[in-house]
């Protein structure tokens, strides 16, 4: 290992050997030799050393996607097809649910998993608690056994495992229940040295979501996929307690389309809009990081005043397993996004440095850079008061406020659309607070079929619906 580590300047890794015990020896060892050597100087010189800025394809332009509701008679017909062909797929139990649940709340002010936030508006229940619920209406509605794939990473897989078994599983059997780890990446110092976290181990941090390709893989989670005869992943973040976990028509629409990596998207609330554009970059569909795509690009419109790239990222996606199965088969690498961070680590005296500016490079993999390995790559435009309310932040944009706001929001629209009237302020919001539980409806076509089993609404209200 020695040999190794000189030959590609990291020598500096074993420094403090002679004062660790074989046990501690062994333990930087064995993280050592999970280091991809093959891939470790191309890494230093393209992300940490010499960054190139974003490289843009030679030709970009608008993606093509379904709208949110058909435009014409045609696209009716194939959307009730589609509907039909996801109600069955997920009635045959070929869809399972998979969530990419690696972060921590400590930007939301606590400690421990994402998925063990409280959120909802009433009950105060977590995300995960949240998608447990919706994962067991659907097996419900559909008679089938939905399986809930779960990534954590190595910051909050014991805890995550910890959460589930305290709460029961939330009501799920926990032999339907599959959690893995995904896997890490080395951080380095500005001029290209791995950091150390201690003497005798590795500063690295997750992956990234784009990970999770290669995690479902090497955790057996595909093979227990195809053990149950699972066909189709649906993938989301935990942060985002609004997506609709199992939709037939975005299934259906994946698999009567051949497609191998579908995508739901957002009309943007701007043309510069923090989220990844859709486009066709060299003729795939593809996503371009909004830092990297041109303000020329960004700014430009149709003819009528729309934007032209106008569809943004919200990680959700349907994915084949045969295409998971076949990236790892045939050897793959997503391209790796730098971040420049403060990243506690061991100086050359064995001190550990709690760095008060940023001083290394975090490296992880973004899951949209696989849309264009897929043979065929569809998107699907929804509504952000229907299904897109992310929670990242403690307070303001994308915060556990507006989320909440949002989820009694989407719930007012349901009833109403329902013929249920709402309590209104002033401004329009709802004069209450509404929480529906995922086993009363899923959509609000749901609501519509219980309207006899709403109450009254009055103004200043907390209503659960169960």
């Amino acid at each position: 290992m020695k040999n190794v580590l000189k030959k590609c300047g990291q020598s500096h890794l074993l420094a403090f050997r002679e004062r660790l015990s074989p046990a501690r020896q062994q333990r930087l060892l064995n993280q050592l030799n999970l280091l991809d050597f093959a891939q470790l100087d191309r890494w230093r010189k393209d992300y940490v050393t010499n960054p190139a800025s974003a490289k843009l394809p030679q030709s970009i332009a608008p993606a093509p996607s379904y709208p949110p509701e058909p435009a014409d008679a045609p696209q009716q017909r194939k959307y009730d097809q589609a509907r039909q062909s996801g109600i069955k797929l997920i009635s045959q139990g070929k869809v399972a649910a998979f969530v990419v649940a690696g972060g921590q709340g400590t930007r939301l002010g606590f400690d421990g998993p994402k998925g063990n936030l409280p959120i909802s508006p009433v009950k105060n229940k977590t995300l995960f608690q949240i998608f447990a619920e919706t994962v067991a209406a659907v097996s419900a509605k559909y008679q089938v056994i939905c399986p809930w794939y779960i990534m954590t990473s190595p910051l909050n897989h014991s805890q995550t495992l910890a959460l589930l078994a305290a709460n029961n599983y939330f009501g799920l059997n926990k032999n339907d229940i599959f959690v893995f780890q995904q896997g890490t990446l080395p951080n380095f110092s500005l001029d290209g040295k791995i950091l150390l976290a201690d003497l005798d181990a590795i500063a690295t941090s997750p992956d990234g979501h784009g990970g999770s390709l290669r995690a479902l893989y090497a955790s057996g989670a595909i093979d227990d996929m195809k053990k149950r005869g699972v066909e189709f992943i649906s993938y989301f973040q935990i942060d985002n307690p609004l997506v609709n976990i199992l939709d037939p028509l975005f299934i259906g629409l994946h698999a009567l389309d051949g497609s191998e990596m579908s995508s739901k998207a957002l009309s943007k609330t701007g043309p510069l809009e923090k989220v990844g554009n859709f486009c066709l970059a060299d003729g795939k569909v593809s996503v371009i990081e909004y830092s990297d795509l041109p303000d020329e690009l960004a700014l430009k419109t149709n003819p009528a005043g729309s934007l032209l790239f106008n569809l943004g990222s919200i990680a959700i996606h349907i994915i084949s397993v045969a295409f998971v199965e076949r990236l790892n088969n045939h050897g793959f690498a997503l391209p790796l996004h730098r971040a420049v961070k403060k990243i506690p680590y061991i100086d050359d005296k064995g001190n550990r440095i709690e760095p008060t500016k940023p001083n290394g490079v975090k490296l992880e993999s973004f899951v949209f850079d696989a849309l264009p390995l897929a043979s065929k790559s569809l998107i699907l435009e929804t509504l952000r008061d229907e299904e897109f309310a992310p929670t990242k932040n403690a307070t303001g944009v994308d915060s556990v406020e507006t989320c909440r706001q949002m989820m009694i929001a989407r719930a007012a629209s349901w009833l109403a659309s329902a013929g249920i009237e709402i309590p209104r302020k002033p401004d329009g919001s709802p004069d209450c607070v509404l929480e529906i539980a995922p086993s009363f409806a899923l959509t609000r076509q749901d609501v519509a079929e219980k309207r006899d089993k709403i109450p009254l609404i009055k103004p200043g209200d907390k209503i659960y619906l169960a």
